[in-house]
C-alpha cells in the first residue's frame, strides 16, 4: 500500500481543488502544522445511464399519484415564491 499524498492548507488554497480534479480516485490526507486534519472527497457521484427496462422494473413498486394533485402542489409552490403585487 503506497501512502496518501500529504496536503497542506496552503497547496490547497494555491491549488484551488485542482489536485482532486486531476485524479477523484487519487486519495489525499489535509495536514496542518504536520497533523492530520482530514481526508477530502468528492462530493459529485458520476451519472450512470439507466436502462429503459431497469426503469420500469424500478417504477412498477412506486407509490402511484394523483396527478392533479401534484400540479396543485405545485403550483401552491410557485405561486408562494413568486413576489406580490
Amino acid at each position: 500500500m503506497t501512502a496518501k499524498p500529504e496536503i497542506t492548507p496552503r497547496d490547497k488554497r494555491i491549488q484551488s481543488g485542482g489536485h482532486k480534479d486531476a485524479d477523484p480516485d487519487r486519495a489525499s490526507t489535509v495536514t496542518r502544522d504536520g497533523h492530520r486534519i482530514g481526508e477530502p472527497a468528492s462530493l459529485c457521484r458520476r451519472r450512470r445511464f439507466v436502462p429503459r427496462s431497469e426503469f420500469a422494473a424500478m417504477s412498477r413498486t412506486a407509490p402511484e399519484i394523483s396527478l392533479t394533485a401534484f400540479r396543485a402542489d405545485q403550483d401552491a409552490v410557485i405561486r408562494s415564491a413568486l413576489p406580490r403585487d
